[in-house]
């Protein structure tokens, strides 16, 4: 234990290494650097009484909280401590979670919840459910004000897997981590489902089927690992640009190697993360939610040291149409990255979006809007960049000019269209084609002489829609000099009490 860690009461670790988990004091020291973390309230007690529960009264209520620092920078932290009462939150415990939260508020710093805990304590009763409200406000208050972050680090049931739900990220670890509103229990004796803990509501489920955890790892230290790098990418609140670091990537570096990774023709796939790693400050970008709606990719990244977030197209899956999923995901991310100033560059291939009774049955035009929706609200630095393809509505939504782009930029092989040159010649010249000696010969006619009149890499170019055609090889040093210029941008929102996002 580091001598920033002052020890409370002993105790037993011995379930929780069964377990295969951390205690919550080893996890604490793991996240911060040496020697810096300051417990609060560790002293505090719980004041219930009644079922036995008045003779155990352990000191810090089951809940260690205080703050700490990560690579040199202020963060507060509450961590549930399984081994007191099973981490499950009482009226104290409320209490202690909700005065890091004010203190992180009124410090303008992120806040990390460690959560390991059984939910709600029965024997407190409707205490412990009002302490949750209490928490549930405040995050709701800072929410795009300072960053906050929950890993599941154990159970997290009930009413508890609101708090973590709220918040800007969650991230679990297969094996000890699940999340759900109601247990395996209940389930199979409402419904006759039956399924196991880690089927229900398992790290892997949340991170692939319901978007809820935004990255599953195989231990604790490579997940803690990941949350100390996200924070270097993240500014301590919404008052504040993210930070800029030293870099030795070339600003000026050409980026040749797309020449070989993007295809020109529109139907061949290509990963789209090797294009982003080509571009960023040597590779490294921090991918969100990279297992659910694998059709776009979202990533935190820097370029020439200040962080960016990506949003692009993923031909790799599903030919990078967007969908219910996609959508839902690339405005979630486009949200947080304008409540923390963060630039967005998008990365466009998209051929439109994706077609099927499932999918308008579910509500694509109102899961769509929300991407629309946030880029239009968006109102930090904005650049598009066209590799290939950008058609119909799908080529609005992600982020064209006619939305708030600040810069749209285009390789020379970019087709801007409503869709497909075989699709528009198919019904304009409909007619024409079934009624020619041979339609097929007619048909390559009219879709070459489409493709000619109306999607020519110059077309939207000439009617002010695209900024400039760039060089593949100089894609960085584009987006670099763009961004640049766009730093300090500043475009106020109309006076509103808040948007009606579309649901």
């Amino acid at each position: 234990m580091r001598s920033g860690i002052r020890g409370g009461l002993a105790a037993d670790t011995s379930a929780q290494k069964k377990r295969g988990k951390w205690t919550a004091r080893e996890r604490i020291d793991y996240l911060f650097d040496d020697g810096t973390f300051n417990e609060v309230e560790m002293f505090r007690r719980h004041r219930a009484s009644g079922f036995g529960i008045e003779h155990k009264r352990p000191h810090t209520d089951g809940v260690i909280t205080g703050w700490g620092a990560i690579e040199g920078r202020t963060v507060f932290v509450y961590a549930h401590d399984f081994e007191v009462f099973g981490g499950a939150l009482g009226e104290a415990h409320a209490e202690k979670i909700s005065k890091v939260l004010d203190m992180a508020a009124a410090a303008g710093v992120p806040v990390i919840g460690l959560c390991d805990g059984a939910g709600a304590r029965i024997q407190e009763g409707v205490t412990a459910l009002a302490g949750y409200g209490d928490i549930f406000q405040r995050i709701t208050r800072n929410s795009g004000v300072i960053p906050q972050i929950s890993v599941i680090l154990g159970p997290c049931a009930g009413g508890a897997a609101y708090s973590p739900a709220l918040t800007d990220f969650v991230f679990m670890v297969r094996g000890i981590s699940q999340m759900f509103i109601t247990g395996p229990d209940v389930v199979q004796a409402v419904t006759g489902e039956i399924v196991s803990h880690e089927g229900l509501g398992g790290a892997d489920v949340h991170a692939t089927l319901s978007g809820v955890a935004a990255g599953a790892y195989d231990d604790e230290p490579t997940c803690l690992d990941d949350i100390r790098y996200l924070m270097s990418l993240l500014p301590a609140n919404n008052r504040e640009l993210p930070p800029t670091v030293a870099t030795t990537d070339p600003a000026d570096r050409p980026t040749t190697r797309l020449l070989d990774v993007v295809p020109a023709e529109g139907y061949r796939s290509y990963d789209m993360r090797m294009v982003i790693q080509e571009i960023v400050d040597d590779g490294d970008h921090f991918e969100l939610h990279e297992t659910w709606a694998p059709n776009v990719v979202c990533a935190l990244a820097r370029l020439d040291g200040s962080t960016v977030g990506i949003v692009a197209n993923q031909p790799a899956a599903f030919a990078g149409a967007l969908d219910i999923d996609a959508s839902e995901k690339a405005a979630r991310f486009v949200q947080t990255c304008d409540a923390f100033n963060i630039p967005l560059v998008t990365l466009v291939d998209v051929p439109g979006f994706l077609p099927g009774v499932t999918q308008e049955h579910q509500g694509i035009i109102r899961h769509g809007a929300k991407l629309l929706y946030a880029y239009c609200n968006a109102t930090v630095p904005r650049v598009q960049v066209i590799l290939r393809k950008a058609y119909g509505g799908a080529y609005i939504v992600m982020d064209s000019r006619s939305v708030g782009a600040d810069l749209s930029l285009a390789w020379p092989t970019n087709e801007i269209a409503v869709m497909g040159a075989e699709g528009a010649a198919n019904i304009i010249f409909r007619r024409d084609i079934s009624s020619a000696d041979d339609p097929d010969a007619r048909r390559a006619q009219r879709i070459a002489e489409y493709r000619e009149e109306l999607m020519h890499p110059y077309y939207a170019a000439e009617r002010g829609l695209v900024d400039d055609i760039i060089d593949p090889t100089e894609t960085r040093q584009a987006l670099i000099r763009a961004l640049a210029m766009l730093r300090y941008k500043n475009r106020p929102l109309p006076a509103r009490k808040h948007g009606n996002q579309p649901q």
